[in-house]
């Protein structure tokens, strides 16, 4: 049996794969699923040691994602699952999100949005609601992997920014001019930081209160990678605070975003609910490549997007 956990594309994922049984995770009835399932594919997956004992026949995960942190990559192996992802298909998507959040926090769209709506408009408007240039700025990638490249093409031939990436090791033959520079001195010069590299172990609250009071004082902060990189308490206290002017999110510490998170208080912040490859097109092509690994594993051939070697 192979289970299909989500009801978007549903339709694409029946299309692709003879005999898929599409089915919630939500659902009361998918535990039973998983029971007799296996080869599994979808996103949101959390593969750890509760849902690999509910799934004995399990044999192979195929994500439609390229993060892969909710997954007990140890076990996995050790229990002979192939374990797959989707990388590229949604880089330029999710770009274009990234880049999005950086323009609306940058000219506060959505706060100004707001403001109009409150009937605030009267005249001509003053520097109550001026926002921050963008073009000929700096921009710091943290990562840059194929979504951070796509980031900084849109801002270097787009906007004409200064990129400069932090990596563990420099980046050669990259089709845009950009400078390699350690983590501290990114923060300390760049306009806009973008944080755009997997959720690990290191990573992990890379971007704290140290990290954000290094950062300029008229810097804006986005993440499009993954919530628990960036210390959300030391990043509520930072916007509160003004240390830096603002940022951008479309990921969290806890997701869903609990209604209770003091976030939700401030206004220069700008809030988005993980859509970093949300439309049509991108998600369909995430279900295709997560079809084509699932089948070629069960083929017993390599999968091109294979995690685990």
């Amino acid at each position: 049996m192979i289970l299909y956990t989500n009801k978007w594309m549903k339709s694409v994922a029946k299309e692709l794969v003879k005999d898929v049984v599409c089915v919630e995770l939500s659902d009361p009835k998918f535990p039973e699923y998983l029971k007799e399932a296996e080869a599994i594919f979808g996103l949101g997956l959390k593969v750890d040691k509760a849902f690999l004992d509910a799934a004995p026949k399990l044999k192979v995960v195929a994500l439609t994602s390229v993060g892969y942190d909710g997954c007990d990559l140890k076990l996995i192996k050790e229990r002979g699952i192939v374990l797959t992802n989707t990388p590229n298909v949604l880089n330029e998507t999710t770009a274009d999100l990234a880049f999005g959040l950086l323009m609306a926090t940058a000219r506060r769209i959505p706060e100004t949005q707001e403001w109009l709506k409150a009937g605030n408009w009267k005249s001509a408007v003053t520097e109550e609601v001026f926002g921050t240039d963008i073009y000929g700025k700096r921009l710091g990638l943290i990562g840059l992997g194929g979504i951070g490249q796509a980031i900084a093409k849109r801002g270097h031939f787009g906007f004409d920014m200064e990129i400069c990436y932090h990596t563990r090791t420099k980046k050669t033959d990259l089709p845009f001019p950009a400078t390699h520079m350690g983590l501290d001195e990114l923060l300390k010069t760049s306009d806009f930081v973008m944080v755009i590299l997997p959720l690990s172990a290191e990573t992990k609250s890379l971007i704290g209160k140290r990290e954000l009071v290094l950062m300029k004082k008229d810097a804006i902060l986005i993440n499009a990678a993954r919530g628990p990189i960036v210390d959300e308490p030391a990043l509520y206290e930072a916007l509160k605070n003004k240390t830096i002017r603002g940022a951008g999110l479309d990921v969290f510490e806890v997701e869903p975003l609990l209604m209770t998170s003091p976030l939700l208080e401030l206004k220069n912040v700008v809030l988005t609910p993980h859509i970093g490859s949300a439309t049509d097109a991108t998600r369909a092509g995430m279900v295709r490549v997560a079809a084509e690994n699932l089948l070629a594993a069960l083929r017993h051939e390599t999968p091109k997007n294979q995690v685990l070697k």
